[in-house]
């Protein structure tokens, strides 16, 4: 199977515990298993209501919605939006969604934006036509089909026209039990000595329990040690409609028998715990349901996975579970079947014990955690389809997209009289994450760029001080070196930042330095540079070397005669380029093994390096790294898709598609732009405004990036949603993005 995305936030839809309902423990079962198979992923559940007040639901219910009111199901929907679920995982039977055939549920699956999952609990051969409406809403909004057994598989191909490649039949889950001796729990319920049988689940008519009774005669002729145990409370809508009326005749039907002593009747609706016990004091287990066309018995598969002899009736879920001589089946409604059926396994014990171990060794691939496995790939599946099934031409013009005007509302937003923000939580600046240089850098290179084409406003000068007062506090005059991180208090987070932040902040006062008309500005820089530009040549960080490298050719666009600062470039430069002749070959022409985050700028240093010195086919190389990137980042259909930070790219390996981030883009972006400035090649001017277009949309999603109505950026395209929050670091590379096109455009019209 292919590396897919973990997901991260799940939220499951159906019924659920205490609500007494098969579904319902079903979906705390799988939930719980996913949650403890994966500990770093939070799953939440949704839980429909089919009583005025719910029910009281465990903590992991975050919201609840109701049957009856249609309403409720569109806010249900909302509340999974605004939470950032990647996946829904729905659990369908007909019966427990309100409208015609559960029809209301498409009202909220309509309403969410994230891929969805339904597992079908039951799956009709002969489907009435409310039903077979609700199934077909059901295959437009879902991404994926579960299913529990191999009918079920085919019934939705040739039933319902679903496509082979969108079902995955998972098993139920399983409890994980021992293969043991049912003598070690038979005394916690008085029937030692004993052989036990059992059913177990929800008492209804359509379970056949009477023909069991009625068989129990034959049974005790041959073996008068057997006991049955019938263990489960009436179903909740039978208890409402007409009370414990089937469960009185069942009782009534033993006395007039004369099995009083051999059918004992358990009315409770037991714990985990509870059922271990109870399934472990077993030697046989009973289906005798009348419904053929059953695709799912949870008590059958814990029973089955718990290695116990089954007999049952040949509805679909069991024939496909007992074949291979796992159990045995018998006919509907035919209490003589199932006589001869008990006694004749308890009178081949040998051949019994060969049966259970069968099932008990298929139940290892049943077991809960295995499920939890299968059903995560399955979502995994869910969210690469949406990615893969995306049309950026069905949803983005063709042509040159417009280009958006300036709208720095959000820009001012994040930025307070400290700096600008590092994270926001959607459109809001997030206090929490506080501060950091790297952003305060590009902000203020923002700035100085808005300033360098006449678009700057007293406001935006004004917080420029700021980003810069910001990079001078950051500035330790003992080590020579910028602090990164701040929290919202003031407080430095760490002795020292990181290689990039520092080379980073050299890139913005040394821009300052060559670009600024503020005096003051240019000094404070200058200050900066000349201190903090020593400490990189002891840097092993490549992308450190090239921002650095970026940040020495600013500076030296005012003091070209600066032999120090020139010599540390030609320093930098031969660093790139020994690490380039040590990882490059024919088919992978990089600095590295790995292409990781802010691949563009080890080209873009290089580009300049190349043009402005005359270290041998260093321009060749930045050029053809660049080719190399661009055309590895371009999908067949022309739309820019960057690496993915989901695992990068390692050479020999496939390339992450997802989380793309607009870090990735502005590079690529200025190194274009630096290209075609160089070049003027018009390859590199239309490659840059491709690129740049994928922050409105032409991208693996057909979703913009760009928020219209902040004018900020949303953090990361993902494998099948955008990530809503808006953090400086992406807004910054959709802004710098912007200033640098349209600073390419002004110096276009001069040079003509």
């Amino acid at each position: 199977m292919k590396n897919l995305s973990r997901t991260s936030h799940l939220a499951f839809v159906g019924d659920y515990v205490p609500r007494r309902c098969g579904i319902a423990t079903f979906t705390a079962d799988i939930c719980e298993a996913i949650a403890e198979e994966f500990p770093e992923t939070k799953c939440i559940v949704g839980s429909v209501n089919d009583c005025e007040g719910g029910y009281d639901y465990p903590s992991r219910v975050k919201f609840e919605f109701e049957e009856k009111e249609i309403a409720s199901y569109r806010r249900a929907a909302e509340f999974l939006n605004i939470n950032n679920v990647e996946v829904v995982s729905v659990q369908h039977e007909f019966g427990i969604y309100g409208g015609p055939a559960g029809i209301h549920l498409l009202e909220l699956l309509q309403g969410v934006r994230m891929p969805v999952v339904t597992t079908l609990h039951t799956v009709l051969q002969n489907p009435n036509a409310d039903q077979r409406a609700a199934m077909a809403g059901l295959d437009q909004l879902s991404n994926r089909f579960i299913v529990m057994a191999d009918r079920g598989r085919h019934l939705l191909e040739s039933v319902y026209g679903v496509a082979s490649e969108k079902i995955d039949l998972i098993p139920h889950g399983v409890i994980d039990l021992p293969f043991i001796d049912s003598n070690f729990f038979k005394d916690e319920f008085g029937v030692e000595g004993k052989t036990v049988l059992l059913t177990f689940g929800l008492l209804s008519p359509n379970k056949g329990i009477e023909y069991v009774i009625q068989a129990m005669p034959a049974i005790l002729a041959r073996n008068p040690d057997v006991v049955y145990l019938v263990l489960g409370a009436t179903h909740p809508h039978l208890l409402a409609s007409e009370g414990e009326k089937y469960r009185r005749k069942l009782e009534r039907l033993v006395k007039s028998l004369g099995i009083s002593d051999s059918v004992i009747f358990h009315n409770q609706f037991v714990t985990l715990e509870k059922l271990k016990e109870y399934i472990g004091a077993a030697d046989i287990y009973l289906t005798p349901y009348l419904n053929a066309v059953q695709i799912t018995s949870g008590t059958l598969a814990y029973a089955f996975g718990a290695g116990k002899a089954v007999i049952s009736t040949p509805y679909w879920h069991a024939e496909e579970l007992l074949a291979g001589e796992r159990g045995i089946l018998v006919p509907f409604a035919d209490a003589p079947a199932i006589a001869a059926g008990v006694n004749g396994i308890l009178a081949e014990p040998t051949r019994m014990t060969a049966m259970r171990k069968r099932a008990w060794k298929q139940g290892r691939d049943m077991i809960w955690p295995v499920v939890a496995r299968c059903y995560m790939e399955s979502f995994g599946r869910a969210r690469e389809s949406m990615s893969e099934g995306a049309v950026v031409t069905n949803s983005v013009p063709q042509g040159p997209l417009p280009m958006p005007e300036l709208k720095l509302d959000h820009l001012l937003t994040m930025s307070d009289h400290t700096g600008i923000f590092q994270h926001a939580i959607y459109n809001v600046p997030n206090f929490h994450e506080g501060y950091c240089t790297d952003d305060n850098a590009r902000a203020y290179i923002f700035t100085v760029l808005l300033e360098d084409l006449g678009l700057s406003t007293v406001e935006v000068r004004r917080h420029a001080s700021g980003y810069l007062a910001f990079l001078w506090y950051a500035f330790d005059g003992n080590t020579c070196r910028f602090r990164n991180f701040m929290s919202y208090s003031r407080q430095w987070l760490e002795l020292h930042g990181s290689e990039d932040s520092h080379a980073r902040a050299l890139w913005a006062v040394a821009t300052a330095l060559g670009r600024s008309k503020n005096a003051g500005h240019r000094n404070l820089c200058a200050l900066l540079f000349q201190r903090g530009l020593p400490p990189v040549s002891r840097f092993s960080s490549p992308r450190a070397w090239a921002f650095a490298i970026i940040a020495i050719h600013e500076y030296l666009r005012t003091l070209s005669g600066d032999r120090v600062v020139a010599k540390m470039r030609d320093t930098l430069t031969t660093m790139l380029l020994d690490l380039y002749h040590a990882n490059s070959t024919s088919d992978w022409q990089w600095f590295e093994r790995s292409a990781t985050y802010d691949n563009a700028k080890l080209s873009h240093a290089m580009i300049l390096s190349g043009y402005w010195t005359s270290q041998g086919g260093t321009l060749e190389i930045g050029l053809k790294s660049l080719r190399w990137l661009l055309e590895a980042q371009t999908t067949p259909d022309g739309h820019f898709a960057p690496i993915g930070c989901n695992g990068f790219w390692p050479c020999g390996r496939e390339r992450a598609r997802f989380d793309q981030q607009p870090l990735e883009a502005h590079a690529m972006i200025s190194a274009c732009l630096e290209a075609f400035s160089v070049t003027r090649d018009e390859y590199w001017r239309v490659a840059a405004r491709r690129c740049f277009d994928w922050f409105l949309g032409r991208n693996d999603l057909g979703q913009p990036l760009y928020d219209a109505s902040t004018g900020g950026c949303r953090d990361a395209l993902l494998q099948d949603h955008i990530n809503q929050n808006q953090g400086a670091e992406s807004s910054l590379a959709f802004y710098l993005s912007w200033v640098e096109l349209q600073r390419s455009e002004a110096d276009e019209k001069i040079s003509t």
